[in-house]
């Protein structure tokens, strides 16, 4: 009797060992991967207030380093990433990405479809639009004695050691691929080398390469012209109205911010709250206003503040179709890009 007892509690106890080490880690956390600063702290704080989901906030610096993250632990680890388009493209490609359940996203329906069925995610399977923007030039007029309207103004040697520009190759040599007729995905080498050189011209004018908080710069008057993203544009002219915004005459990037859930996130659930809580429309409204972007969920539009409204919405001139959307290219053409933008910092001194 003594030895069945035994044996009993002995199959009890490794049948409740085994069953433990099946479990993934408990779901009142959830592990977050993005952009320093990407969502206000009101937001995080908010949600575990309402929910008792803690967030453990991680931050990268580059697209590329959030994918070798992920390659790295096969899509564990993190339960939610909000990233660029072009990469998310990549993570779907490689089984990174978790297909989301929709049923458990009740504010789905909020998502404005313009910003949906994109090239990256083309049936919406595995993400989720947190913000849009555009690559711009925003100058000061008080400092630039000229109207700028499009890239090749750049050039111009009255704004020597005065420009701010993006810290990103794809993105500027884009800008200069645009203003040569181009796409920014044009992989022609010759087309890359001359786009780099144009930029490299641009040399004697730039006195910053950074990849945040340039809105800092040009309100401090450190520069009086910037290269930059909508959510700095936007925070430079609350902060300094009489700053201008210039789409360039011959066309502009675009990109779309998402959110997606990696493929083996251990707290999927936990994931799929925090992505509805995003999308309902005034926490949306909470998030555009502080980050910047372009609003992507149209309940949350009519909420938006008067003062933000011109910086948050589309502007009316610039149409989906007259926009370059920025895709994954060679390679070989990614090498292209990174040697000339080593060229044109080493011509900079940075």
């Amino acid at each position: 009797m003594k030895k069945t007892l035994a044996l009993l509690l002995c199959l009890v106890l490794a049948l409740a060992l085994f069953a433990g080490c099946g479990e993934k880690a408990p779901a009142d956390e959830l592990n977050l991967f993005t952009w320093d600063g990407l969502i206000p702290q009101d937001v995080l704080d908010s949600f575990t207030k309402e929910t008792g989901i803690k967030i453990n906030y991680s931050s990268f610096d580059s697209n590329e380093a959030m994918l070798a993250k992920l390659e790295a632990t096969k899509g564990g680890d993190y339960d939610l990433v909000v990233a660029d388009d072009y990469i998310i493209e990549t993570a779907i490609q490689e089984g990174l990405a978790y297909k989301l359940d929709k049923e458990k996203l009740p504010n789905y329906g909020n998502i404005n479809p313009l910003f949906q069925g994109q090239y990256f995610d083309p049936e919406d399977a595995y993400s989720v639009p947190y913000g849009a923007g555009v690559q711009t030039i925003l100058y000061d007029p008080e400092k630039v004695g000229f109207e700028i309207k499009s890239f090749d103004d750049l050039l111009d040697p009255s704004l020597k050691d005065s420009i701010g520009v993006s810290n990103n190759a794809r993105v500027i040599n884009g800008m200069s691929l645009i203003a040569d007729g181009k796409s920014v995905n044009d992989e022609d080498p010759d087309a890359i080398e001359a786009a780099g050189r144009q930029v490299i011209e641009m040399a004697p004018n730039v006195r910053i390469i950074k990849e945040n908080n340039m809105q800092e710069d040009i309100v401090s008057g450190e520069i009086s012209v910037a290269l930059t993203y909508t959510s700095e544009v936007t925070q430079a002219c609350l902060a300094k109205p009489s700053l201008k915004v210039v789409y360039p005459t011959e066309g502009v990037g675009f990109g779309i911010m998402a959110q997606f859930i990696p493929s083996n996130a251990p707290h999927v659930d936990a994931a799929h709250a925090f992505m509805d809580y995003i999308l309902r429309p005034e926490i949306s409204k909470q998030c555009f206003e502080e980050v910047g972007y372009y609003s992507t969920n149209k309940a949350a539009d009519a909420l938006i503040e008067e003062a933000y409204r011109p910086f948050l919405t589309l502007p009316e001139t610039l149409k989906m179709d007259q926009m370059d959307v920025m895709r994954n290219v060679s390679a070989e053409s990614l090498d292209h890009h990174s040697r000339l933008w080593t060229e044109f910092r080493t011509a900079c001194g940075q």
